[in-house]
């Protein structure tokens, strides 16, 4: 399994968000660097972002998931175009950064 995993879930309509993209960053200095991105599948998970095998070192991280598209293709008003999640990774452990996600509001935490 990957370092990094996340999900997100249309509370709204309450179903997984499919298709939606999530790209991975890590700040170096006031710059951001792509390092990976993925599709949520049809449970609305990207459990593949990292290769099994890599770590990533601590610092400051960011998921953005391009969330305008999801709605779009359900026909839905939305208020935010995409959604920035940012954290710390710390160490080597394992990091679920799950979104619960609605056309006017989102909530993340950090899961397991």
């Amino acid at each position: 399994m990957s370092q990094i995993t996340t999900h997100i879930l249309d509370t709204s309509a309450g179903i997984p968000a499919q298709g939606v993209a999530v790209h991975l960053f890590r700040q170096q200095e006031e710059d951001w660097t792509a390092i990976a991105s993925g599709h949520t599948n049809q449970d609305g998970r990207v459990t593949d972002l990292l290769h099994n095998e890599e770590i990533l070192p601590a610092g400051v991280y960011k998921l953005r998931f391009a969330t305008q598209a999801w709605f779009d293709t359900r026909g839905v008003n939305s208020f935010y175009p995409f959604v920035e999640v940012v954290f710390f990774i710390r160490d080597a452990q394992h990091y679920h950064v799950p979104l619960l996600l609605n056309p006017f509001g989102y909530s993340t935490y950090r899961g397991t």
